[in-house]
């Protein structure tokens, strides 16, 4: 079972992937970027990216995957939520190792390491990571909110209150998971709730703390990152969330490839994001939160969450801001606004984004079995290649 197929699969593509295309000037967005139009063809060159939300997980899927990223981006934040989860700057560092092993010979792709928090990670731990440079920042997950989260945080105002002050003190930023985890919220209001109950009081309290809401899903999200001081709080948008609603999980039957969490939202909530990430906004930049799964554990009676789209993002990013009619806005969000708040310097080399449909591929074979990609069999209209 493959997400998107007959039909529907027409429908879903028609609303967010338009193959038409008209005419147009050659137009020209300055430094920033350029944008060269011939006949039907369009290309598009930007600064290359990073992706700084990742899941590379490790083993056999690690090998499978890493080359698909290192393809498209230059850096990525690589989430430590493995069996056993990253907790320390030494299994940071050999975790690194092991994704350096895996990447094509010519790649010069750079994984960014994080922690994983616990309720037992101490304030020593913190200046470990931050004197080791491989480790740029600490990532909270609310105990059982997504993929082997069980280790996670249940007491963040309570025993991680001395790790929050050495992250200030450390410029650590700590990258949070904003779902609450109480059964009897709504699961689409969780995100909602996280806001209200943890994160708005979080950051009254740490003001100084630097703060990423990752794969942010509402118009709720939204507003609070937009209320908060620049250069602070900030937040990572995914493909899905920016070109699939909650109809994307049932359209045409159960579609388990389009299962992620946070959980697709209402339309509104994703016309919200995409208004949010093509307004310029330096609040907001790219995060894929590409989790590979194995097909068999997608399509069974309890499916793990997790979108693959290391593959395609770049393609469904083009798309979104060529929709919104802002291109010209294409290269501050993936390849300036998350250097800028990491305090990293811009890669220097390019990429090109061509007018070319390209077919996205209906598996990717490993060792172990196959991984399904978004939009799996489907045509896209931006294909991306190195400069």
């Amino acid at each position: 079972m493959v997400a998107y197929k007959g039909a529907d699969c027409r429908v879903m593509r028609t609303l967010f992937f338009p193959s038409n295309i008209s005419r147009i000037p050659v137009v020209s967005f300055g430094r920033q970027s350029s944008l060269k139009a011939y006949s039907a063809k369009m290309e598009l060159s930007i600064t290359r990216p990073d992706d700084w939300h990742l899941h590379l997980r490790d083993g056999d899927v690690l090998n499978a995957v890493v080359p698909h990223s290192a393809h498209h981006f230059g850096r990525a934040i690589v989430m430590p939520n493995l069996k056993p989860p990253i907790t320390t700057t030494a299994a940071a560092v050999a975790y690194r190792e092991a994704i350096l092993k895996s990447l094509p010979a010519d790649s010069d792709f750079n994984p960014l390491m994080t922690l994983y928090l616990t309720d037992t990670t101490s304030p020593t731990e913190i200046k470990l990571a931050r004197e080791s440079q491989v480790v740029f920042g600490v990532k909270l997950y609310p105990a059982g909110a997504t993929t082997n989260s069980q280790d996670g945080v249940t007491d963040l105002f309570g025993k991680c209150l001395p790790v929050l002050q050495e992250m200030v003190e450390h410029n650590m930023p700590l990258l949070v998971h904003g779902e609450v985890t109480n059964p009897e919220v709504d699961m689409f209001d969780r995100e909602k709730v996280f806001i209200e109950m943890v994160l708005r009081p979080l950051v009254q309290k740490f003001p100084r703390l630097k703060v990423v809401m990752e794969h942010v899903t509402t118009m709720d999200a939204v507003k609070f990152v937009e209320s908060c001081t620049e250069g602070s709080v900030a937040a990572t948008v995914t493909p899905q969330h920016l070109v699939l609603n909650r109809n994307s999980l049932f359209q045409g039957g159960l579609q388990p490839h389009n299962y992620c969490l946070p959980v697709l939202k209402r339309e509104i909530h994703r016309q919200a994001l995409v208004s949010a990430v093509t307004s310029g906004s330096k609040r907001f930049f790219l995060g894929t939160d590409s989790a590979p799964h194995d097909r068999r554990r997608k399509e069974c009676s309890c499916g793990c969450a997790g979108i693959y789209n290391a593959p395609v993002a770049l393609s469904v990013y083009a798309n979104v801001f060529e929709k919104a009619n802002a291109l010209d806005k294409l290269e501050a969000f993936t390849s300036f606004n998350g250097p800028e708040f990491y305090g990293l310097p811009r890669n220097n080399s390019k990429v090109k984004l061509s007018k070319t449909p390209w077919k996205v591929p209906e598996t990717f074979s490993y060792a172990s079995g196959d991984i399904v990609p978004m939009f799996a069999g489907e045509m896209l209209d931006w294909l991306p290649s190195p400069l």
